[in-house]
């Protein structure tokens, strides 16, 4: 598989809908931890589901981290937050509804570290979008001992597909 490929969109509006089952698995766990969102997916798995089509990829980075850290080919974009200061973005909800169109359409985000992907998560599963997980590790991963990031963790250091401006 090229790292470049593009992602392939799901065949119909009916295909999008329908909850894969490594993630009903997911969801019914978090669901018996109580986690207030459908649950979080390793990068791998997400990547595997996102590249055989069967669910949308969403990064809630900023447009400026994408833009100068990467981001994966043909992902879809709504920021959590902007700015410099990255400041909560008031629409993320109802923009994110109308990206992936629809509450029941199955979805992964993706931020820096899987930090405010889980709280979009949560915010948007609040708002009742029912099929909404968090990409854990996400795109960098976490913050390592001598302070670098993508050197134990996270999309990019599994080998995954990206792109840089």
């Amino acid at each position: 598989m090229s790292s470049l490929s593009a992602i392939p969109k799901p065949t119909s509006p009916q295909a999008s809908r329908e909850l894969p089952p490594e993630l009903a698995a997911i969801r019914d766990q978090a669901a018996a931890a109580g986690l207030p969102y459908a649950g979080g997916i390793a990068p791998q798995a997400a990547w595997a589901l996102v590249a055989a089509g069967k669910v949308l990829l969403v990064d809630v980075r900023s447009a400026e981290e994408r833009k100068f850290v990467g981001h994966v080919p043909d992902s879809l974009h709504v920021a959590w937050a902007t700015g410099t200061a990255l400041s909560r973005n008031p629409r993320f909800v109802r923009e994110l509804e109308s990206k992936i169109g629809g509450k029941d359409v199955p979805a992964l985000l993706l931020c820096r570290s899987g930090k405010r992907s889980a709280a979009a998560a949560e915010a948007a599963s609040k708002a009742g979008l029912t099929c909404i997980f968090n990409v854990l590790e996400g795109f960098e991963g976490e913050i390592d001992a001598t302070q670098q990031r993508g050197k134990a963790d996270g999309w990019r250091f599994h080998g995954l597909p990206w792109v840089q401006d």
